[in-house]
């Protein structure tokens, strides 16, 4: 008889990570051939962690959709506490404030705390070598395969990441993304830290979806300010109750807050 485990996993391959058929599937109580089972997960190159293991990330269990399975390469205890993790995250599109702003607050933090981010070109992807430049420890969420590097022009930071920190994926093997996918995405990061800063995004960003999820799950968003008039959605938190960062000090004192 095949486990609960061994059930998420075949359903996960099955259907390239895709949650509402995975529990579809779980629903209908489809059947499992073994010898399937055995095909697909001996195509499996990555580490595989399942909603039922011990060593799922506990900040993931009370979604209402938790991914079922995530795929992952390098050290998962970097997500065990939420406490110890900050997500960065931004326009794709930055300006040369958005990068130095983004530098010097990173630099000054990651020696605390894992930088946690999807590894999108912009904002992300400073934020995260920023991260390893300056020694420090980094987590990259990924809206494609766990295989399958998402932009191309970050190979070499996947393959560090992989390494040496941590990549996970909801997706397996080498899925190509598709745009609901990063919203998907989106929702993991969120999930992972206990606080989410935003450097530089504009009105319509997709980092908007970010902070709408951590937003429902009770996460506190913070964020840079920018130039009056630039259509940043960073002065729009800020005037709506997000904390105003100009430093690393200022992320470390808003931690003190929240957790005391």
């Amino acid at each position: 008889m095949l486990s609960g485990r061994e059930m998420l996993i075949y359903f996960s391959l099955k259907y390239d990570g895709d949650w509402q058929k995975i529990y579809q599937a779980i629903l209908e109580k489809q059947q499992i051939d073994p010898e399937d089972l055995k095909k697909s997960l001996s195509n499996v190159k990555s580490n595989v962690v399942t909603m039922v293991d011990p060593d799922y990330p506990k900040q993931f269990l009370h979604l209402a959709n938790a991914p079922f399975v995530l795929y992952y390469y390098g050290d998962l205890s970097l997500i065990k506490d939420s406490d110890s993790c900050l997500a960065v995250i931004g326009s794709r599109e930055n300006t040369s404030y958005g990068k130095q702003v983004t530098e010097e607050i990173v630099s000054g933090l990651c020696d605390q705390l894992v930088i946690i981010s999807g590894m999108a070109k912009g904002i992300d992807s400073i934020a995260t070598r920023c991260a390893l430049t300056n020694g420090g420890h980094a987590v990259a969420v990924l809206g494609s395969g766990i295989d399958y590097c998402y932009p191309a022009r970050n190979q070499d930071l996947y393959e560090e990441l992989k390494q040496h920190h941590l990549v996970i994926s909801e997706y397996p093997a080498s899925l190509e993304p598709k745009p609901s996918n990063f919203i998907d995405r989106n929702r993991i990061i969120a999930a992972l830290p206990k606080c989410i800063l935003v450097t530089e995004a504009k009105y319509r960003s997709g980092t908007l979806s970010t902070i709408t999820f951590g937003l429902q799950y009770g996460k506190e968003v913070i964020c840079v300010p920018h130039q009056a008039g630039s259509e940043s959605l960073c002065n729009r938190l800020i005037k709506e109750g997000s904390a105003l960062i100009e430093n690393a000090e200022d992320v470390l004192d808003e931690y003190k807050y929240i957790f005391k």
